[in-house]
């Protein structure tokens, strides 16, 4: 039986999340992307609370001109910023089964430049 773009997306994804786990200290950033937006969280799986979010429907990002692999960069940067006033300077980065590539490389490169450390 062959597997669905989407089912074999979330085998990557629960292979990465056995490896990947955010912690107080060291929460993770996970990304979901859809066809048309792209969302961030900052994630702290021991409390299971989120700590930070951002996406490409927040109203000062969703206002900006650009493809979707700059809006990604935008959101990206928004999230790397609510997390560095949260006291959060380094993360584990959850590519959420997705390539790192296109869009989620934006996301990252991103946060990078606004100051996280991953």
């Amino acid at each position: 039986m062959a597997l669905t773009k989407n089912q074999r997306r979330i085998r990557i994804k629960n292979r990465i999340r056995k490896i990947v786990s955010g912690t107080e200290t060291k929460p993770r950033l996970t990304v979901f992307r859809s066809n048309k937006e792209i969302y961030a969280q900052i994630v702290d799986d021991v409390s299971g609370k989120t700590i930070s979010a951002a996406s490409s429907r927040d109203k000062d990002i969703s206002s900006a001109k650009g493809n979707k692999s700059e809006v990604a960069t935008l959101v990206g940067k928004a999230v790397a910023e609510k997390a560095l006033k949260a006291g959060i300077e380094t993360i584990a980065f959850d590519r959420g089964g997705y390539l790192y590539h296109g869009r989620v490389k934006s996301l990252a490169e991103g946060a990078r430049e606004a100051g996280l450390k991953f």
